[in-house]
């Protein structure tokens, strides 16, 4: 009976060439993602404890919304975030 013929294999690419190279995040970027987290966290307990008076009066409730916006986007800089 005859030898069937082995496969051939596809070249596997390279390691290197399978992995991105990201650079890090410049220097600033922790600072300003921390930053707004806790700026959008502390805008919402002014709100709380100052009853609505502060952080803009104006808005009434809608101070809820712009503390969660600016803690979201502070999240939202998470997923980019390298080291």
């Amino acid at each position: 009976m005859p030898e069937s013929k082995p496969r051939k294999r596809a070249a596997r690419p390279t390691e290197a060439a399978t992995t991105q190279q990201y650079k890090p995040n410049p220097i600033w970027y922790k600072p300003v993602m921390f930053g707004l987290m806790i700026i959008g966290l502390l805008w919402i307990i002014t709100f709380y404890i100052t009853s609505g008076q502060l952080p803009v009066p104006a808005w009434a409730s809608w101070n809820i919304v712009a503390g969660f916006g600016i803690a979201i986007v502070g999240f939202l800089m998470t997923t980019r975030w390298r080291s």
